[in-house]
């Protein structure tokens, strides 16, 4: 039998694509005015395909200046570059309309030729075309970490990576400087939140360091900001405090006093701490720390408090062990996951120092093996990826992030039972690791992952924690036989699934905003009444949320336009600072503060946020939601809220994700049921 080709590599891929552009650009160069319309849409389409490709971007720069005159913007938004609005970049990419995202990151590289001198445009100048996409890049800062929010990953799909490249592209020949004060305002912004991943957060960084040796002083008070971030990621003690790189780092320790080391070890902490960063330094020092007899300065170097203190002392063997095969430069980000579980005094819960030992003598199956490794590299074993993030994912529960992947509710699945019921997930990542599959139940009915086929994502989430990429396959796929099992009850699943998937504590009760039938609101004023009395603490009897229970929102854009459900926790519900009274909650996505139009922005920090929750006035997050649980509600003597707050919520969601989901008359309704 013959043997079949090998498919052709990226940069044969791409060298193909540049020729097929080659051609299509130059017919539309030949073709008379009022033909360029057909001739458009061929090089639109070679232009797609190349941005999807590893340095696509830089092979469409190369031909940018042969755009204009081609007639590729003719009849086109982006014909005249001169009335261009940044402001309006975003609601295109967000739009996701395939042939509009592609003219404009064409049209944005026509006017980095124009900046760079290479393509002289008569409506634009060259500073004119530096600072609109200034502006551009400033105002899309999300893109340049490579967060993904529900509108991105809804609309765009897979060109949402092609944008992606497309603005890194853009920053990396415009310069960080332009927007530095914006990049680090934003650095801090998803900072606070606390998340585990944080590799795109030290890219920039690294950037920001470059563009901070280059300009000097020339920066004004964002240096003070741009300074802090630099210096806790390279230089955040005296002994490192000149980047000397980390063999020169070990030398110096070992000629430090005893008073030395603990300013090395106190420096380390305090920088932690303030950033939730953790330098490769960091590791250096605790592992020389363990190696070198000077294992009391250990906790100095974690900053615990008293309560970590003594889970330290109490636990000290286990936490020693779980450095010495755990903490390595390239894991450095897991000693603030040490830190904090510390913190959290998990180790006083009977199961989970077992639970951890049995962890570290975990050999993960050679197709977890390979998967870790394809995901991080050689650079450690794979069961050391692992154990590292266990230990972030169990110091920080609300840091788990489901990455650009429809899987909110595995990710919140990870994050609830590490905040509630940690030994559990301990258990399922050793059964996942070791075995390569893990069983659940379903109202008694066993239900393996290994039988199952892919559910949402079909591989494994190579851009999540460890944790996450071992276990969200399995997860995702036992959630959607649950879906299945209950599928033909008529009502939304998720009053089954809930209970069933998470534990215990969801409550049993359920409330649905929507009929499932008609897709349209259903007893939505009862809906509101039943969520305040389940929750606020002026119409519950103040009662507190013991559990943190699963709920849904509506998820809309910036202009208020519904984008789909979510899956989300609520952790507690407070007054903040001001006096008003938030909903505080827990959201997968990488980065929580969403602007969900009408004025409702997701707050990450400043109005009483523990870090990694997101809040909302009570009222402006009872206007998004459209599922929860509770125990059920017995008789109840509390005061029922205002019509008129109900009223505001009702209208508030008429204005946004249920402006066309209006109230069905009940006979439309069955008679569209039947």
């Amino acid at each position: 039998m013959p043997v079949p080709d090998d498919p052709p590599s990226g940069s044969e891929r791409l060298t193909a694509l540049d020729e097929k552009l080659e051609m299509t650009l130059g017919r539309l160069e030949e073709a008379r005015p009022f033909a360029k319309l057909k001739f458009q849409q061929p090089v639109i389409d070679v232009a797609r395909r190349i941005l999807a490709e590893p340095g696509g971007v830089a092979v469409l720069y190369a031909q940018a200046p042969r755009f204009d005159g081609a007639g590729l913007f003719q009849g086109t938004d982006w014909e005249k570059p001169s009335t261009l609005l940044p402001g309006m970049v975003r609601n295109t990419f967000l739009g996701g309309q395939a042939q509009s995202v592609v003219l404009e990151c064409l049209s944005q590289l026509r006017l980095l030729a124009v900046a760079n001198g290479n393509y002289r445009q008569p409506e634009v100048s060259p500073e004119h075309a530096k600072h609109h996409l200034t502006q551009i890049l400033a105002l899309n800062l999300a893109w340049v970490f490579g967060g993904r929010d529900e509108a991105t990953r809804e609309r765009l799909g897979d060109l949402a990576d092609s944008v992606s490249a497309q603005l890194n592209y853009l920053l990396e020949h415009i310069g960080i400087g332009s927007i530095l004060g914006a990049l680090v305002e934003e650095i801090w912004r998803v900072l606070a939140q606390r998340p585990i991943q944080v590799d795109h957060v030290k890219a920039m960084i690294a950037q920001i360091s470059i563009s901070l040796a280059a300009r000097g002083g020339d920066l004004g008070d964002t240096r003070i900001g741009a300074d802090r971030l630099v210096t806790a990621l390279f230089g955040p003690t005296n002994g490192c405090s000149d980047d000397p790189g980390l063999d020169g780092y070990r030398q110096r320790l070992a000629a430090m006093d005893d008073h030395a080391l603990l300013g090395e070890a106190q420096a380390f902490a305090r920088a932690m701490h303030d950033t939730g960063l953790v330098s490769d330094y960091h590791p250096v020092l605790l592992r020389w720390l363990l190696e070198s007899g000077h294992r009391r300065l250990i906790p100095d170097a974690l900053g615990l408090s008293s309560t970590g203190l003594d889970a330290f002392r109490c636990f000290e063997g286990l936490i020693l062990k779980l450095i010495e095969d755990a903490i390595h430069p390239p894991t450095a980000q897991s000693i603030y996951g040490l830190a904090m579980l510390l913190e959290r005094g998990l180790l006083y819960a009977a199961p989970i120092g077992p639970a951890l030992w049995r962890q570290i003598a975990v050999v993960p199956s050679p197709e977890v093996e390979a998967t870790l490794a394809a995901a991080y590299g050689p650079a450690l074993p794979p069961r050391v990826w692992l154990l590292a993030g266990v230990i972030s994912v169990l110091g920080q529960p609300l840091g788990v992030g489901q990455g650009n992947n429809p899987t909110c509710q595995s990710a919140r699945a990870i994050s609830l039972w590490s905040y509630n019921d940690p030994d559990y997930l301990l258990f399922l990542i050793a059964n996942a690791a070791r075995y390569g599959y893990v069983v659940s139940h379903f109202e008694g009915q066993a239900i393996s992952s290994a039988n199952l086929a892919p559910g949402l994502t079909s591989s494994a989430p190579l851009d999540t924690d460890a944790v996450s990429l071992v276990l969200v396959p399995h997860l995702d796929r036992i959630y959607g036989e649950m879906g299945r099992l209950c599928a033909s009850r008529g009502e939304d699943p998720h009053r089954w699934i809930n209970p069933e998937f998470h534990g215990w504590w969801v409550g049993r009760d359920f409330a649905i905003a929507v009929d499932i039938a008609t897709g349209k609101l259903s007893g939505y004023r009862e809906f509101l009444h039943q969520f305040y009395a389940s929750y606020h603490p002026l119409h519950n009897g103040n009662q507190p949320v013991i559990h943190p229970q699963p709920a849904g929102i509506a998820v809309t854009d910036s202009s208020a336009r519904f984008v789909g459900w979510h899956a989300i926790s609520i952790l507690r519900v407070a007054l903040d600072q001001h006096g008003t009274m938030r909903v505080y909650f827990y959201n997968p996505n990488n980065d929580s503060g969403q602007d969900l139009g009408k004025g409702i922005v997701v707050s990450t920090e400043g109005n009483g946020e523990r870090h990694g929750e997101a809040s909302l006035p009570f009222p402006e997050f009872a206007s998004r939601l459209y599922i929860f649980h509770d125990e059920p509600l017995g008789e109840t003597t509390e005061p029922l809220p205002s019509e008129e707050e109900i009223d505001s919520i009702e209208r508030m969601a008429l204005e946004s994700w249920a402006a066309e989901k209006q109230y069905s008359p009940p006979a439309a309704a069955e008679a569209e049921a039947e």
